[in-house]
């Protein structure tokens, strides 16, 4: 078997031990190497020296932090290749510039449609993605869970609330579903309201529920909640009337690892009426919407004081924020019936994002809530998630509000589309694009590196495949923070490009811009500048504008626009190689990357 000599970011240097039969010759020595387990010589082959019964060799151009397969061989004269046995080693971590050249994205595709399967599910890694939640956990672990969505319904085979995990956010293991069926307490809560507001008993199939998504917390060391959507089918009172109600609910782990641990602990809250018992409504009358609050879509966030606040809330009249109860994660006041007047049903909920105040019916859902440096930052999913969908992003100093735009537009108090846009339908050359592209979870790694996951779409019939837009791959992106505190997500999929320091002159030369300015259903194409080494742009919107690199912030400034940089995964490229992203926000969100 080879031992190792010498190693080190991207070299190494073997020796062998070999016997020779008296009666037989050689024409060949050397060694075999692979990531894969027993290269052969119709692999990478590097002839070796021999000086007497020992093969030795320098192997170069290695991969840093990588695992290598390595075997010893000799051809016999007219014979067979005799190999060593398959010895593995890890090349050294070596220095940025080292990893950074030798740096090759992930491997695995964007098109799955092979693999979509439920039989391939342990090669999914982040595709079948919808509505992700993401927490670390005690165990160093990112948890990621979800919507049961995937592509041809592959994930009906295994439960509900589909987990995940990974150490890197790069490479993911598929755990399965974290519920097996229906809990046993949601259709008699659906027929104890029903009771109550003098409907019969309702028998819904329990086929055809819907699991949305959920969202997971970590309360401490021992403790994780996840907080779930369960949609009922069908009217409230047979036609003319409007929809059945959604509950959300909530399980409990004590060690997130044990995909099997989650042990439901019943009802948190239902869907709120101000209408009374007005719910013969038409359910295409959208104006007129039964339900104030929709409950669905929660975000749990534990303050910095240690109170813990759900917000909840899709399309209806917006997006609510109820305090809940630390010790049994349940909402913390007396619910009270869930139809009435405003005034009784005001334990239900605080209003605290709205599209346009007295709307019945909006497209906006999906809230996700964080806290950073003094500001509560609430995400926000816009329009139809099929190909419209989009994120926007306002902030309040305390978590039920008021909430403002970058522009101070009050989303609480007064209504209207917040900005910036934090993600919007969009493509880079030698790519389809991406569409779907919203309703996300918002977390760090405890080190003060923020990240941003949710799914996005493949377009409509893209391949010739008609039901392309339904497969959805998870996207993992860092977030970069402006000098005023706000959100820019990056325009290429996180990667653990080696965060080598920019220099100027890597600037100069070919670029692509997109103007991520709202456009509904629209997907924003990138355009061709470039940057001149006497500091002008040519082509694109900014042409003849100057442009300065401020390279201790990492801050490239484009006429008044500043653009904050970062080395990503091209994953537009056939190799996935590193390059230079950036974003910013003048007016609207801007994405670029340097063309390699």
């Amino acid at each position: 078997m080879p031992t190792t000599l010498e190693s080190g970011g991207t070299y190494a240097s073997f020796a062998a031990l070999f016997h020779q039969k008296s009666d037989s010759r050689y024409t060949k020595a050397g060694y075999v190497i692979s990531e894969t387990p027993n290269p052969t010589i119709y692999g990478s082959v590097y002839e070796g020296t021999v000086s007497g019964d020992t093969i030795k060799v320098t192997i170069t151009d290695l991969a840093p932090g990588t695992d290598y397969h390595v075997r010893a061989f000799m051809n016999e004269y007219k014979g067979n290749v005799i190999y060593s046995q398959d010895f593995v080693f890890t090349t050294g971590e070596g220095t940025l510039e080292e990893q950074l050249a030798n740096y090759r994205g992930p491997k695995y595709p964007d098109y799955y449609v092979e693999l979509s399967g439920w039989s391939s599910r342990d090669q999914w890694n982040l595709a079948n993605v919808h509505d992700p939640s993401v927490m670390m956990a005690n165990d160093g672990y990112f948890y990621m869970y979800q919507t049961d969505a995937s592509y041809g319904n592959a994930h009906v085979e295994g439960g509900h609330f589909h987990g995940r995990r990974s150490k890197d956010l790069i490479n993911w293991e598929y755990l399965g579903g974290t519920m097996p069926a229906l809990p046993e307490w949601v259709v008699p809560k659906l027929n104890e309201i029903r009771e109550g507001m003098g409907l019969p008993t309702a028998n819904p199939d329990v086929n055809t529920f819907g699991y949305w998504a959920p969202s997971v917390v970590k309360v401490k060391d021992d403790l994780y909640r996840m907080y779930y959507s369960i949609v009922v089918p069908g009217l409230i009172d047979g036609d003319n009337s409007w929809g059945e109600r959604a509950f959300i609910g909530m399980m409990e782990n004590t060690n997130p690892a044990n995909n099997d641990g989650w042990e439901d602990k019943g009802y948190v809250i239902t869907n709120s009426s101000d209408k009374g018992l007005d719910f013969h409504v038409s359910p295409t009358d959208w104006a007129n919407c039964y339900y104030k609050f929709n409950a669905i879509d929660p975000s749990v966030i534990i303050t910095e004081s240690g109170e813990h606040w759900m917000i909840y809330g899709s399309w209806n009249c917006g997006i609510a924020a109820v305090k809940l109860d630390p010790a049994t994660g349940k909402v913390a006041a007396e619910l009270g019936n869930c139809w009435g007047t405003d005034a009784e049903i005001a334990n239900y909920g605080k209003l605290i994002a709205t599209r346009q105040m007295g709307n019945r019916w909006q497209a906006s859902e999906g809230p996700e809530v964080i806290y950073r440096d003094g500001y509560y930052y609430l995400f926000l999913a816009y329009d139809g998630l099929d190909v419209p969908y989009n994120t926007r992003v306002a902030r309040s100093r305390n978590i039920d509000g008021p909430y403002l735009d970058m522009n101070g537009t009050n989303i609480t108090e007064v209504g209207g589309d917040a900005y910036p846009i934090v993600t919007h339908p969009y493509r880079f050359n030698n790519s389809p694009g991406w569409v779907g592209f919203s309703h996300c979870t918002v977390f760090n790694d405890g080190e003060g590196n923020w990240f941003y996951a949710s799914q996005a779409r493949f377009p409509a019939n893209y391949n010739g495949n008609e039901f392309s837009n339904a497969l959805m791959m998870g996207h993992v992106r860092s977030i970069v923070w402006t000098k005023e505190g706000w959100p820019l997500v990056m325009p290429e999929r996180y990667g653990n490009v080696p965060q080598l320091a920019i220099a100027e002159e890597e600037l100069i030369g070919n670029w692509e811009l997109i103007d991520l300015s709202y456009a509904y259903a629209v997907m924003k194409e990138s355009a061709n500048m470039t940057l001149t080494a006497d500091h002008k742009v040519s082509g694109g919107s900014w042409d003849g504008a100057d442009w300065n690199f401020d390279a201790t912030n990492g801050i490239l400034t484009v006429g008044e626009t500043e653009l904050y940089l970062k080395r990503e995964c091209d994953w537009e490229n056939a190799d996935r190689r590193a390059t230079i992203v950036f974003a910013g926000i003048k007016g609207t969100t801007y994405w670029g990357k340097k063309s390699i």
